[in-house]
């Protein structure tokens, strides 16, 4: 197994932890905001940073989108790594 990819796999979805928090310490010192959507297409790359970045600084915790977007988005990724295991 090539550890490389989960090694990128993890830079990956710290950087999208850091960019949830980012976006956190911008919201609170009333800056120019990181698009909501530019968030959720981080999340379809770092869906565990997304949802650390979520919990972690309490960070659109009252937006459905993402309450229930990322939880879907996890789904949706591990059926897909499920499906190719099996099918391999």
């Amino acid at each position: 197994m090539d550890y490389r990819w989960i090694l990128l796999y993890l830079l990956i979805n710290g950087i999208v932890f850091v960019i949830y928090g980012i976006d956190k310490w911008k919201a609170s010192h009333h800056c120019w905001r990181i698009p909501e959507r530019t968030l959720m297409f981080a999340a379809v790359f770092g869906v565990f940073g997304a949802y650390g970045g979520i919990h972690f600084f309490h960070h659109k915790t009252q937006k459905p989108k993402f309450y229930i977007g990322v939880p879907v988005i996890f789904i949706v990724e591990m059926a897909a790594i499920a499906s190719m295991v099996y099918f391999l």
